[in-house]
């Protein structure tokens, strides 16, 4: 049984998390604070949790002074924040992911939303990945899309694609010249703060557009979006519909839209951006964006697949090879989060080259050159 505190100043969201905890057979409320300070007080004491659900809001010591107090103080605790949907509460999500928490799970606006699947599922997904137990229901999605990803690999053998050994598909060299490039990022739980490990460190002259889709809720991405432009050599910018490519610019999803590239002749690629149904709970779907990318006119596409649950993107990346040369770049186990996309994508064989986190930037350099 997994040992879960809350720390959160409202009685009724309390309860609310206290009841979809302790419905769980392997996770327990052990115990609860109403604001930071307690909870820092608890753990001092020599209380020992397995992760903690923060609320950011609260009095003597708010969510992100707790954070600041537990980096200082070297305790590197497993927490998960849940956050409100406000502009602010977006800002102060990401500065506490900066520093250290796992992830986070917005706080529904209305008690009925508190107490339906939809919140309890989530929270409870994302303490399993914290706790590191395995979800039946992300268990058997990824088993899932493994067996259709090998399925649709024994398609494409069938009319004639080396899926493996085929030097020229995969070559490891950076195209050079005129070469146009485009590089396709995924990630989900953990990325927000890895993201801080590979954007800030491409070059301004990078020789090609980065897309990326980080699964967040609307208003999180923009920002994110900003901060990590504020760290960056290279521009980043929420991608807004309509946005014409540009090399050396990094174009973050939306959250809660999808995001397409649209095709207009080889020299000019434009973003889709749409308010529209998630799929497999996934608004932006990094899937989504792969497809798009199917038979464009790019000399190649560097795929970069980091921690995150599930299997998105691997369905997307799978189709992608059967029409476009890519290269496809996977974060290692030890530096994920959640060991959930990465897996997937090595798991269906379609990995050229794993990395760690902090040499995910450097591998997307050399790859793809600057300008």
């Amino acid at each position: 049984m997994k040992k879960i505190l809350v720390v959160d100043d409202s009685a009724l969201m309390r309860r609310v998390i206290f009841d979809i905890i302790n419905k769980d057979r392997n996770l327990h409320v052990e115990k609860y604070a109403t604001n930071g300070l307690d909870a820092l007080d608890l753990l001092v004491s020599g209380e020992e949790f397995d992760a903690i659900v923060l609320d950011i809001n609260m009095p003597k010591m708010n969510g992100i002074e707790f954070l600041r107090e537990l980096k200082k103080r070297g305790m590197n605790e497993k927490v998960l924040i849940v956050s409100t949907l406000a502009k602010e509460g977006a800002k102060e999500t990401i500065q506490a992911l900066e520093l250290g928490a796992f992830d986070f799970v917005t706080k529904p606006d209305s008690l009925a939303i508190a107490k339906g699947n939809l919140f309890s599922n989530m929270l409870l997904d994302m303490l399993y990945a914290a706790v590191n137990l395995s979800r039946r229901t992300l268990d058997n999605e990824v088993k899932q899309q493994a067996k259709d990803h090998s399925s649709i690999r024994k398609t494409h053998n069938i009319y004639g694609k080396a899926l493996q050994g085929d030097t020229s598909k995969h070559s490891k060299k950076p195209l050079c010249g005129t070469a146009r490039k485009l590089v396709a990022l995924a990630c989900s739980t953990g990325g927000p703060k890895a993201l801080q490990y590979v954007v800030p460190f491409l070059p301004a002259n990078l020789d090609a557009a980065v897309l990326i889709v980080q699964h967040m809720p609307e208003g999180f991405t923009a920002s994110l979006s900003n901060r990590l432009d504020e760290l960056s050599r290279i521009k980043v910018k929420e991608a807004a519909h309509g946005d014409i490519l540009e090399k050396g610019t990094v174009y973050l999803a939306k959250g809660g839209s999808q995001m397409r590239l649209i095709e207009k002749g080889r020299m000019q690629h434009i973003l889709s951006v749409t308010a529209e149904e998630a799929r497999n709970g996934l608004r932006p779907c990094a899937d989504i964006m792969y497809e798009s990318l199917v038979g464009s006119s790019f000399d190649e596409i560097t795929c970069v697949v980091m921690t995150g649950m599930g299997a998105d993107g691997t369905k997307g990346i799978i189709q992608l090879e059967q029409k476009n040369k890519i290269y496809v770049i996977a974060q290692d186990e030890e530096s994920s989060t959640v060991y959930g996309m990465p897996k997937a994508i090595a798991d269906a064989k379609a990995v050229d080259e794993v990395v760690t986190l902090r040499k995910i930037a450097d591998a997307i350099t050399k790859h793809v050159g600057v300008r």
